[in-house]
């Protein structure tokens, strides 16, 4: 949230994405070490790209594994209190990098 002075705060990590150009056997991996395949999706129409979200035995947090090499980099999901005002705080810092401007999603509302 942000607070007097223009600072962001944040609340908690609710997902990190990594790419992965073997997802059964990066699911079978990350089953092994305890972690359960909580939900599966495709990231785009032609469902050539999948999203598999892998939950931790503790915590809400997710590991989400995605397939699509043009997005061959980590992403990290933090909840803010408010993400327009997070971006508006944050989008002139340049030791920030942001992949895209915050965007309507059905499932959490402005990410």
């Amino acid at each position: 949230m942000i607070r007097g002075g223009g600072s962001v705060v944040w609340k908690r990590i609710e997902c990190l994405a990594i790419y992965t150009n073997d997802m059964e056997k990066s699911v079978n991996f990350y089953q092994s070490l305890g972690l359960t395949k909580a939900w599966e999706t495709y990231q785009d129409q032609e469902k050539q790209w999948s999203l598999v979200g892998m939950r931790f035995p503790e915590g809400n947090a997710e590991l989400v594994l995605k397939n699509n090499p043009n997005l061959d980099f980590a992403e990290t999901e933090i909840v803010v209190e408010d993400v327009k005002e997070s971006y508006e705080t944050l989008k002139t810092n340049p030791e920030v990098e942001w992949i895209r401007t915050p965007f309507p999603n059905s499932l959490w509302g402005d990410t």
